[in-house]
Formats: structure tokens, C-alpha cells, sequence
């Protein structure tokens, strides 16, 4: 008998399976609005949410599948996560930084990482330097250093000055490195620290023999062109950049409904993957 298929499914999580209360994009009448659940709490506040019928695709695909969660978060940030499924054998943290393995990071993938850090891009502390000197306290709001491997900004969006962010990305690029600009938070990452080499690895141990993502962000854009087939929503800034690619759908639905569609996909697509 010929065994089953094993297929990945890395999904980023924040505006692409999650929502905060601002991204839910609930446009219908009140009395329509599908039931939330809360996954994430901070500061004993509900943060995070996914439909319920969301809830039970990803409990469902997570039987059925190798879920990897593939976030940008920070490992403290991941863990404040509850998913409505057992907690994933696999999970990427800082934006492929770190190796999740049943919760415990691999130092061997993590050393690999800083390697390829210092040998493909510029450091940490002088683009850490540069985005400070950079910002106008008139629209920052926060800077942060995460995980010691990338920075980002927490900014007043509005007030952003026209033509700012596409400057930095030509000074970053410059130096092997690359902006993201998510909701209020501004993210520089060096090019070497990636989603899909995380996936990769994660690939080549579990024997994958197709590999599904979604994503919605620039930091995504290489995940989801490594991958097999991808979904993105139809918001985010892959959306308002006007990202496509041949192997890469888009959601009909915004928010929190984009969410629940990305996980029917992705049933769909485990489903129907040959034996």
C-alpha cells in the first residue's frame, strides 16, 4: 500500500489566520456577524481572534497536515497564542530565526541563521542606528530590537511623511536588508533571515511532499513563492503593493472572513492532494 502523502501547511498568522479587534473588517450588520473566538490575551486583554468555524478548518487541517505556524513574532509573542488545535510539532518564530520543535528552539538552526547574518548583510546595530536617527519623534512611537536579529518601529501611520518608507527600503537594500511596513509597525529585516528557509528545513525533515502557505505581508512574499501553491488576502500590504504571482491566489473576503476562507483552501487543498 502506497503511503500518504505528508503535506506542510506554513501559514503566517497575524492578518493572515488571526485578527486583532482593528483588522476584523466586519462590514455586515451586527446581527450577521459570525461568532469569534479569542486565541491570544495580553496584558489581560483579549487580542487575538479567528472565527469559529475558522476554529474548526485548522483543527481539522492540523490532523491532516503538518501545520507550521511561520510569524515574525518574537518567541515570547508566539507562546501567547493558543490555537484550537494540539500545539504544532513545528513552529517559526522571528521571521525564520528560530526553529520551533515541540516549543524548544533548535540551536542548530539558530546558528545557522546568525552565520549567514554575518556573512550576507549588514549589522544589526548600524541599521538599528539609522532607523532612530531616521524617525521623527513627531510620528514614533516605540523602537524595538527583536529577538536580537532584526528592528522595527511602532509609528503613527497617518502622519507618516509621503515617500519615507520608500526611501529607507533603497538605503536598506543597499546593505541587505529590507523594510515592511505592517499596520503601525515598521519592520527592517536582513534578507537572509527568511520564512521559506525555515520552511524548507522543516520540509526536509517531515519528508513533505507538497508544501501550501499564505501570507500577507512583504516578509511573506518569499514564503509564498516557495511554496508548492499560496493564498494571500486581499488585504495587507502584499494587496496594497499589488503583489502577484502565478502560483498565488487571493481571498474574495477582508479580515477576519479572509482567515476562514485561507483555511477552507487549505482543507481543500489536503484534501485533494493525490495518494
Amino acid at each position: 500500500m502506497t503511503a500518504a502523502p505528508t503535506v506542510l501547511v506554513a501559514s503566517d498568522l497575524d492578518r493572515t489566520l488571526i485578527y486583532s479587534a482593528a483588522a476584523l473588517d466586519l462590514t455586515m450588520p451586527d446581527a450577521e456577524a459570525p461568532r469569534l473566538l479569542c486565541v491570544e490575551v495580553y496584558r489581560g486583554k483579549p487580542l487575538s481572534y479567528l472565527t469559529e468555524t475558522a476554529a474548526g478548518l485548522l483543527a481539522q487541517l492540523a490532523a491532516d497536515a503538518v501545520f507550521v505556524p511561520t510569524t515574525t513574532r518574537t518567541r515570547e509573542q508566539y507562546h501567547r497564542i493558543h490555537l484550537p488545535c494540539p500545539p504544532p510539532r513545528f513552529a517559526i518564530c522571528a521571521n525564520g530565526g528560530h526553529l520551533m520543535v515541540d516549543g524548544v528552539p533548535d540551536p542548530g538552526w539558530h546558528a545557522t541563521v546568525r552565520r549567514r547574518l554575518a556573512a550576507e548583510s549588514a549589522s544589526l546595530a548600524e541599521v538599528r542606528a539609522h532607523l532612530v536617527a531616521a524617525a521623527d519623534p513627531a510620528w514614533l512611537i516605540d523602537e524595538r530590537v527583536a529577538e536580537d536579529l532584526f528592528a522595527y518601529l511602532v509609528v503613527e501611520r497617518s502622519l507618516l511623511p509621503e515617500g519615507w518608507v520608500k526611501e529607507l527600503s533603497v538605503w536598506a537594500r543597499e546593505r541587505g536588508w529590507s523594510v515592511s511596513l505592517q499596520g503601525r509597525k515598521l519592520y527592517a529585516v536582513p534578507n537572509p533571515l527568511t520564512k521559506s528557509a525555515a520552511v524548507r528545513e522543516v520540509a526536509r525533515r517531515t519528508g513533505a511532499d507538497l508544501t501550501l502557505a499564505a501570507g500577507d505581508s512583504l516578509l511573506d512574499a518569499d514564503l509564498l513563492l516557495a511554496a508548492d501553491r499560496g493564498w494571500r488576502p486581499a488585504h495587507g500590504e502584499l494587496a496594497d503593493t499589488g503583489w502577484s504571482a502565478p502560483t498565488v491566489a487571493v481571498t474574495s473576503g477582508r479580515g477576519v472572513a479572509a482567515g476562514e476562507e485561507i483555511l477552507r483552501e487549505f482543507r481543500h487543498a489536503v484534501g485533494g492532494h493525490p495518494g
